[in-house]
């Protein structure tokens, strides 16, 4: 399949969503790959939250908690693949639960898994700014040992970080697929680089200390309990690995190269970051001065310890700073097209404006200007109180793991009963054409006009059913077709119901404190920060959310195509 022919088959599958083409696909699948890499870079995050699951597990808990850890979250990846690939839309998680859900339920469960989604990639944004502003700060701290360390200082470094990303997103957002091919490059070349200085240099612990010591520091009665409450350092390992879901409106061929970037690079990352575990647990050295360093991550330490150079430790820590600040800079790439998308949808305050495309980059800049500042303003809240700021942190597990088990669970439903119908290999699209403007707006189509019968589409009832006047059109659907890739038969279902039981078993756990006895400054307040997301936005949606979001919306021109006879089915 040609290039010209591929790009009209995305814009014909993405018609039969509902949607015009306005962003350009940048993509293949080795640039989305690498992009896929990177967001997840697993063995860096390894080395940043090492002592989670230290303190709780200790060795013994994150080597065998990794395993399962990598293991799970394949299969709860491999049911977002088959999501992606049925619907390769930027919206993600709120369109399919739009599509799944019943008829008097669609709506209302869209608009707070939207939101969810949103508040979770934005929250994201600023874990991961804060992670490389600290991380960059510890390296100073290593070289300098006289600068005394401020929190002010760490928000200061992630505002640099959040800026920098800013101008690769917003003035040369044509670099990016060039940049994450170099970025996937470097990610295998740095690990190389840092394992092999550690096997050669760093003293090495037992077979024994590494695969059968346990800690529980956390002061939990049971050692069971302590594995559990550690296991979430595992599953943040993991966490995000749908990003490239919201890049589907920038794809070639998304439906499959989706899938494709997705669980390879959870292959490739799940063998790295197993790897680094692995290394850093025979490389650890003394234990205490380790988990007790200046610098604030422990990592850091182990580098020095190992090389006993301290600029040795810190090319080895810059190497660790450039990944993670290059996966910030992705990081704020998804939340950006995450929140345009619901905002095309009118779902989110101010959304004619949040949803504007630039004509000539063809990027959402309002959207990243709005994620970015966001995330910037959280960072304050580190300033004030590391512990609070773990509170938005504790989003990104609880939000996201909450945004993929609804639509997992309704495509689980559906599977059952058999109302997903075969993939069609050549399944025609709708044609539109690229004379209209780049940011095509959302008027209600008036049922009044002559000559026109505006259809709602909804997947319980049939086609053609005339619109009520105080609702626009919506797509749903009217028969569920697999996309290219799925998993078929009864070890899919299985698959699906393990990743759904597997998912309300990491959000249950991350709702638990780290170690008791549990105070203020200790407490897990992700159970009042996720659930203050869907308590806000169930109250917005009764004041305002109501009376402007009527789920995913049609687009004026594939609208266009729906008056002249054409119905709209995905």
């Amino acid at each position: 399949m040609g290039p010209s022919t591929s790009r009209d088959a995305d814009s014909n599958t993405l018609a039969l969503l509902g949607k015009k083409q306005v962003l350009k696909r940048r993509f293949g699948f080795w640039s989305l790959f690498g992009f896929a890499v990177c967001e997840l870079i697993t063995w860096e995050t390894v080395l940043a939250l090492f002592s989670q699951g230290f303190d709780n597990g200790g060795p013994a808990g994150l080597v065998y908690g990794f395993i399962i850890a990598w293991s799970s979250t394949f299969s709860v990846y491999t049911v977002v693949c088959e999501l992606a690939s049925l619907a390769p839309i930027a919206g993600g998680q709120y369109y399919w639960v739009y599509m799944l859900a019943p008829p008097k339920y669609k709506v209302f469960s869209s608009y707070i898994v939207g939101w969810l989604t949103s508040l979770a990639w934005i929250a994201t944004v600023a874990t991961e700014t804060i992670f490389a502003g600290t991380i960059l700060q510890g390296l100073i701290i290593l070289d300098y040992p006289d600068y005394v360390a401020e929190r002010w200082h760490g928000t200061l470094l992630a505002w640099m970080v959040i800026a920098v990303a800013i101008f690769i997103n917003v003035v040369i957002p044509g670099m990016l697929p060039r940049f994450e091919i170099f970025i996937i490059v470097f990610h295998i070349a740095g690990f190389i680089v840092v394992i092999s200085l550690l096997w050669a240099y760093a003293p090495h612990n037992s077979a024994h200390f590494v695969f059968t010591t346990s800690l529980n520091e956390g002061g939990w009665p049971t050692q069971g309990l302590s594995y559990c409450v550690g296991f979430l350092g595992n599953v943040a390992t993991f966490v995000g690995a749908d990003a490239s879901v919201h890049l589907a409106e920038e794809v070639e061929r998304a439906a499959t190269n989706i899938p494709r970037a997705i669980l390879c690079s959870m292959l490739i990352n799940g063998l790295v970051g197993f790897t680094m575990m692995l290394t850093i647990l025979f490389c650890l050295g003394d234990v205490e001065s380790v988990l007790e360093t200046a610098t604030g991550y422990p990592f850091i330490q182990i580098f020095k310890d190992s090389v006993k150079s301290t600029a040795g430790a810190t090319a080895m820590g810059a190497i660790v700073l450039a990944l993670t600040w290059a996966c910030a800079t992705g990081i704020i790439t998804t939340a950006s097209r995450m929140t345009w998308s619901f905002a095309r949808d009118k779902g989110t305050p101010w959304s004619t404006v949040i949803s504007k495309v630039s004509h000539q980059k063809r990027i959402p800049i309002v959207a990243v200007g709005v994620v970015t500042t966001i995330a910037a303003v959280l960072n304050l809240i580190y300033i004030g109180s590391s512990t609070a700021f773990n509170d938005v942190i504790s989003l990104t597990i609880t939000g996201f793991y909450c945004s993929y088990f609804l639509p997992a669970a309704l495509l689980l439903y559906h599977r059952i009963k058999g109302h997903i119908a075969p993939h069609q290999q050549d399944t025609p699209g709708i044609p539109v054409t690229d004379e209209s403007s780049s940011n095509p707006s959302k008027k209600p189509l008036d049922p009044n006009q002559k000559g026109e019968n505006p259809t709602e589409v909804d997947s319980d009832g049939p086609a053609n059913t005339p619109a009520r006047h105080d609702r626009r059109l919506s797509v749903a659907q009217t028969t569920l077709v697999w996309g290219p890739f799925r998993v078929p038969g009864l070890f899919g279902t299985l698959n699906n119901a393990y990743a759904c039981v597997y998912m309300i078993f990491v959000i249950f756990w991350s709702v638990w404190p780290p170690d008791l006895p549990v105070t203020y400054s200790t407490m897990n307040y992700s159970v009042v920060v996720t659930g203050g997301v869907i308590i806000f936005s169930i109250i917005w949606y009764y004041i305002r959310g109501r009376k402007e979001y009527h789920g995913p919306l049609i687009d004026d021109e594939v609208a266009a195509v729906m008056r002249m006879g054409s119905v709209v089915a995905v």
